[in-house]
C-alpha cells in the first residue's frame, strides 16, 4: 500500500497538537507499533514547534506544511517553513544548542528526530526557510528483512 497526505496550517503553537494528532492518525493506517506511533509523533511536535519558534519567532502569519508519505515498510515525513532559515545547520543539530536560551529551550530537538528516525536530512537558507526530511523503517518489515 502506498499513501500520501500533505496539510498546511499556520504557524501557531495552538496547532502543533494538531499536526501530532493529524500525523499519527494518518500514519497508523500501516499498522505501526505503538513505540514507532510515539516516536513519530514526538518527531513531528519537535519538527513543527522548531519551526514556530525558530523558523517564524512566533509570527503567526507564517504557515508550515507537513507531507507525509506511507507503504507497508516506510514511512517518510516533511516539514517545510518558508521562515528565517539557518546559517549553520551543524551548530544548530548539537545537542543543548538553542537560539532562543530567553524561552528555556532544551535544545534537544534535532537529536531526538535523530534518535527516533532512521534518516534526517536539514535543508536550510538564511531568508528561505528550513525543510527537515524524516525517514523511518517500521520495525515488521525488519524482521522480514532477517
Amino acid at each position: 500500500m502506498k499513501n500520501e497526505m500533505k496539510l498546511e496550517f499556520s504557524a501557531v503553537s495552538e496547532n502543533e497538537s494538531f499536526a501530532r494528532v493529524s500525523v499519527g492518525a494518518f500514519a497508523a493506517q500501516v499498522d505501526p507499533n505503538m513505540d514507532e506511533l510515539t516516536e513519530l509523533k514526538t518527531v513531528v511536535s519537535e519538527a513543527v514547534t522548531n519551526s514556530i519558534i525558530h523558523g517564524y519567532n512566533e509570527n503567526p502569519n507564517g504557515t508550515i506544511t507537513i507531507m507525509v508519505k506511507l507503504d507497508a515498510e516506510m514511512i517518510e515525513l516533511t516539514v517545510k517553513d518558508n521562515g528565517i532559515g539557518m546559517e549553520d545547520i551543524d551548530k544548530a543539530k548539537e545537542p543543548l544548542y538553542t537560539s532562543k536560551p530567553e524561552l528555556e529551550r532544551s535544545g534537544m530537538g534535532f537529536t531526538i528526530m535523530e534518535n527516533f528516525m532512521d534518516e534526517v536530512e536539514v535543508i536550510s537558507n538564511p531568508g528561505t526557510g528550513t525543510t527537515v526530511y524524516l525517514k523511518k523503517r517500521l520495525a515488521k518489515s525488519r524482521s522480514l528483512c532477517n
